[in-house]
């Protein structure tokens, strides 16, 4: 619909939010916080966990919907990695702590010199609300933010409400080894394969119940999600959970591409591709495509490319490699898929292929690789010339025993 600029006085088209957002069919977590649910934050002082993607089904951040409720006060707002804004791009970049002026609270920042909630953060909160959007992938850190959340909520006797988002890779598959505890990290916390098919309230119930967290927790579940259902599927809004998985298709490649910031390539960090676009400078993508798509993986397509990062590795170089097409993501097996690219990408030149040394995420002593993977068996197989296959059908049984484990925690 038209209307004015009060600034330039140009006409200008605004869209209605119903001609942004698709027909919802899933309704989120905070939504259902504040109708069927309020008595969790009524009349309560209450601590935020959040960041850009914690909005509901119409875009209207959950900052903004707590503040603007007469029976709720927003005390505290707490940032995950990359900040409450999200405007940090790279890992170990810290947030510094600060103020949001427009809501006059104070933003605590979980990726500085704490990764957990301190006494004084929690002072005077009633309950501690966690909006985060997981990708469904057992390195993403904001799962562990919310795990420290609720280790410091139990030592202090706060009580935690998640309230519940998709699971935008869905939550039917589960693929890799689980973590093992000597490979723990800030990118793993607790013994669970890379694709877990879980959803941010129910990992809270596992880690909580399964894994002895013990806080006293209550989970706002969604309404309408299915486990089959990829984001695009429930009708929400896509917004970037962190800078660099700005679409779907890079959350979908992601549990594999991981990886590849184990290692010296580019996993396509400063393109506008990230995860979907591997290559290094001394690669031609041509051969390499061409040898990838011979090993006949299922669901996906590696197409030749050349690219220029703007930033980190291999910053204004041009890059040889591949971009990963998903085919048929039902059938696509994106860890599977990544094996094999890392494989492959060492085969083509051995001498010039290298693992990434530590530092990398506050780990100096264990390799990426390996707390990326749960465990130096990826590195180990690769390193002896030993056999890709076998590493993955080595999977199998873990991914059986993680389908037993997570039955009792499911909600959907």
């Amino acid at each position: 619909m038209p209307g004015r600029d009060p600034v330039l006085g140009a006409t200008i088209f605004v869209m209605p939010v119903s001609s942004i957002v698709g027909r919802q069919v899933v309704t989120p977590g905070i939504d259902r916080l504040l109708t069927v649910d309020r008595r969790l934050i009524a009349g309560r002082r209450v601590g935020l966990v959040c960041n850009p993607a914690s909005v509901d089904g119409r875009l209207t951040h959950t900052a903004d919907r707590l503040h603007a409720d007469p029976d709720v006060t927003l005390a505290a707002l707490f940032g995950p990695q990359h900040g409450f804004r999200s405007d940090l791009q790279d890992n170990m970049i810290e947030t510094p702590h600060g103020e949001d002026r427009r809501r006059q609270v104070p933003v605590f920042s979980l990726y500085s010199d704490t990764r957990e909630p301190t006494a004084d953060m929690l002072a005077g909160l009633d309950v501690l609300v966690i909006d985060l959007q997981d990708v469904g992938t057992r390195v993403y850190t904001y799962i562990y933010t919310m795990a420290n959340c609720l280790r410091a909520a139990a030592r202090h006797g706060l009580p935690v409400v998640v309230c519940d988002r998709p699971n935008p890779i869905g939550g039917d598959q589960v693929e890799g080894a689980s973590l093992q505890t000597a490979w723990s990290s800030f990118v793993g916390q607790y013994p669970i394969p890379m694709r877990h098919g879980m959803t941010i309230g129910e990992l809270a119930r596992l880690f909580n119940q399964a894994f002895g967290i013990g806080a006293t927790l209550e989970v706002v579940p969604l309404d309408g999600w299915r486990r089959s259902m990829y984001f695009d599927e429930t009708g929400l809004p896509w917004v970037i959970p962190s800078p660099n998985l700005p679409t779907l298709d890079s959350a979908i490649v992601y549990p594999g591409a991981v990886l590849i910031e184990g290692t010296t390539l580019s996993e396509g960090r400063g393109t506008t591709r990230p995860f979907e676009l591997i290559g290094a400078p001394w690669i031609d993508g041509e051969r390499l495509a061409a040898a990838l798509n011979a090993r006949g993986l299922p669901g996906c397509h590696f197409r030749p490319v050349f690219f220029e990062p703007t930033f980190q590795k291999h910053a204004r170089q041009t890059c040889g490699g591949c971009q990963i097409h998903v085919i048929d993501r039902r059938t696509f097996q994106p860890l599977r898929a990544a094996v094999e690219l890392i494989d492959e990408f060492r085969r083509e030149d051995p001498a010039r292929f290298a693992w990434r040394e530590p530092p990398y995420e506050y780990e100096h002593d264990k390799e990426p690789i390996d707390i990326l993977y749960g465990s130096d068996r990826l590195r180990r197989t690769l390193d002896e010339s030993g056999s890709a296959a076998a590493l993955i059908e080595s999977w199998r049984d873990d991914e059986e025993e993680f389908r037993r484990l997570r039955q009792a925690h499911l909600m959907y």
